[in-house]
């Protein structure tokens, strides 16, 4: 495969793709609490609810998607308004070459474009690769939660990892519409 790696805004279209790259995730690991892999329209549903308000963003080799991230609602009540929680997903044989890095980094920099002031991941305990991107870009971790899961026949523990992203003024505006911000801008952050 090509190393050439392209980096661009999520589609509904993309869905089917992504949902791929999600499924060895949801089937043989504990990175996703998920059980069972969604169906194709639930899948594309939720990609459709996500780019209402938040970024999802897809890295393509040779036009074929190899990795994903998005952030969403880190809690429903509206008081949480302000934090977004953050995923990504990298083909599982194209992993440690950079791509969640880069994916990672264009989510935070659209998040503070917005007007985001926190951003959160959750991860399985220990997960080595996952908790080094997030020190990588000045994650903390905020606490472990023991046996908060339960997967692939056995209990695991969960990480809260949190990072500061405004200057949380008082009161604060509301988030903006990822599709609102400036197209030049959402290109020139995706031009790596």
């Amino acid at each position: 495969m090509a190393r050439n790696i392209r980096y661009r805004c999520a589609t509904a279209e993309d869905s089917d793709a992504i949902l791929e790259i999600y499924r060895p995730y949801v089937e043989s690991t504990a990175v996703t609490f998920e059980t069972d892999v969604p169906s194709r329209e639930a899948f594309r549903r939720r990609v459709e609810g996500i780019l209402e308000q938040y970024p999802y963003l897809v890295a393509e080799a040779d036009g074929e998607i190899v990795g994903y991230s998005y952030a969403s609602a880190y809690r429903p009540r509206a008081g949480f308004g302000w934090t977004a929680e953050l995923s990504v997903y990298v083909r599982q044989d194209l992993r440690k070459m950079g791509i969640g890095t880069h994916l990672y980094a264009a989510l935070l920099d659209f998040l503070r474009l917005q007007g985001y002031q926190n951003a959160v991941s959750v991860l399985s305990w220990p997960n080595p690769a996952s908790e080094k991107l997030h020190y990588h870009f000045g994650f903390r971790c905020a606490g472990v939660q023991l046996k908060c899961g339960f997967k692939n026949g056995q209990w695991c523990d969960v990480a809260i990892f949190e990072r500061r992203l405004g200057d949380y003024a008082t009161p604060p505006a509301s988030p903006v519409p990822f599709a609102t911000l400036d197209p030049e801008q959402v290109q020139k952050i995706l031009s790596f």
